[in-house]
């Protein structure tokens, strides 16, 4: 291959929107494991921590761990994760246990629910499967703040 077939045209749209085109992605990446954390963590982290007796009381055992254990498993992945998604940090190790906590949730705990009934589910899914896939991207929340 030679080095001109290696490289764009200047004229092609790609060379033309290349920084433009990758800064768009970091910040859709960016966007997409914000959003979908807090979502995570407001929807189902914070109310598990925040009326854990409650949850304790009515959470489902599919593995027969003990409710205790398998709500602290449950807080983990929706509390301690989503955070480290958000940051950036450990993003695609930290998308395993919520991955897996909505398959299981999803086809074994609810297997009777339509797409309909868990739609939100399906999409957290998908955008954390996502994140797992494409990494977080390089717009990492640090101590100084956004950095590329």
């Amino acid at each position: 291959m030679t080095r001109s077939a290696q490289t764009p045209d200047a004229a092609s749209p790609t060379a033309a929107a290349g920084p433009a085109r990758d800064t768009a992605l970091h910040a859709g990446l960016l966007f997409l494991r914000v959003a979908g954390s807090a979502l995570l963590l407001y929807v189902h982290g914070l109310p598990k921590v925040l009326h854990y007796s409650q949850e304790l009381a009515r959470i489902e055992d599919p593995f027969h761990l003990g409710a205790a254990p398998t709500l602290l498993l449950a807080i983990l992945s929706e509390t301690v994760c989503p955070l480290l998604i958000a940051l950036g940090m450990l993003a695609r190790l930290a998308c395993l246990p919520i991955v897996f906590l909505l398959l299981v949730a999803l086809l074994v705990v609810h297997r009777e629910w339509s797409i309909a009934d868990a739609q939100f589910g399906w999409l957290l899914l998908i955008l954390f499967v996502t994140v797992l896939i494409a990494g977080p991207g390089a717009l990492l929340a640090l101590s100084q703040g956004l950095r590329p």
